[in-house]
Parts: structure tokens; sequence; C-alpha cells
């Protein structure tokens, strides 16, 4: 029985793109790719279905400032104890 494969998300996003400038079609990408041309068409599905969310402000951007100033924090905990325990442990 064969693994199924994973596709990174620059993949399918090349896959996609290549479907939606239309040069070639679907089945001659899936041939080139080795994939199955539904499997393309889900991909440009989910592709043009999400297009939108690129150009919204908002939830996003703020859930990602969340987590940046989270990681900030973590960091400057780290660094302190790293500082303390040099202190410490130079003696």
């Amino acid at each position: 029985m064969k693994k199924r494969k994973h596709h990174t998300s620059g993949f399918k996003t090349k896959v996609v793109l290549e479907a939606l400038q239309e040069r070639e079609t679907i089945q001659e990408i899936g041939k080139k790719y080795e994939l199955h041309p539904n499997q393309i068409s889900t991909w440009k599905s989910q592709f043009l279905a999400n297009a939108s969310s690129v150009f919204e402000k908002g939830a996003s951007r703020s859930d990602d400032e969340k987590e940046k100033d989270a990681l900030f924090r973590k960091v400057g905990q780290l660094q302190l104890e790293n500082d303390f325990l040099k202190k410490v442990l130079g003696k």
C-alpha cells in the first residue's frame, strides 16, 4: 500500500497558480506533478475561497501581534534566568 504524500503549502500554491494561468489543462499539470486532477481542483477551490482573507485586516494581525508579544516576554524571562544562573554558577 502506498503512503500518502504530504505536500508543502508552497508546492500547493505553485500548482494552483499554474492552474489559474490556464496555459495547461489541469490534466497536464497533474501529469507534470504526478497529482490527480481532482486534487488540483480541490486545492484551487480552497485557494480561491480563502483568497479574500489575504486583504482583511484585524483578527489575524492582532493574533500575530499577541503571539509576538508573548514570545518577546518569554525571551526576556529566559535572558533573566540565564543571567541569574551565570552569576550563581560563576562564583
